[in-house]
């Protein structure tokens, strides 16, 4: 699996966990309440569920989603993204799916380790320094929208299998 694929796929993954019970705090707000950026989310998150004993979680956006990173890499988002959160851990994640050459796969875990971020797709995981969420990408055209040009993304060359 290329770095940028599993790039996108982190991407997707860490969009999906919108969650906590006090619904004065935004979806990113949750997020980096376990620890992880706000740019694991797209922008325009319309809410979450959160089962603060449990973990589990279910972010909502407006209608399925999808963009592309560095011009080749393509990440899609259906309008509800599930999972379990826990303090620098995304796991059983659903609804967040990256592709890789032809094909799509689901990225179903996300754990954060200092300053990277490890998206797994289960046969396969990628590390991306924790600096390339920071900002949240945007429905349609992803990281620059303004421009029209696709901000390159750090890349850590740490792949393994699962």
């Amino acid at each position: 699996m290329s770095r940028g694929a599993l790039l996108v796929v982190c991407v997707i993954f860490l969009s999906s966990i919108v969650t906590a019970d006090d619904h004065s705090l935004s979806a990113y707000d949750v997020l980096q309440s376990y620890n992880f950026p706000k740019g694991l989310l797209p922008k325009g998150a319309l809410g979450y569920d959160l089962d603060k004993d449990t973990g589990k979680f279910n972010a909502y956006l407006n209608g399925s989603c999808g963009f592309s990173l560095e011009g080749s890499y393509q990440l899609k988002y259906r309008a509800t993204i599930s999972g379990y959160i826990s303090r620098n851990k995304l796991t059983k994640l659903k609804g967040i799916s990256v592709k890789i050459l032809f094909l799509w796969v689901d990225i179903v875990e996300v754990t954060r380790d200092g300053d990277g971020l490890e998206f797994s797709v289960g046969i396969a995981s990628a590390e991306f320094p924790i600096d390339n969420f920071e900002e949240c990408p945007q429905c349609g055209c992803g990281l620059d929208c303004i421009n029209g040009q696709v901000r390159k993304l750090k890349i850590n060359p740490f792949v393994s299998s699962i």
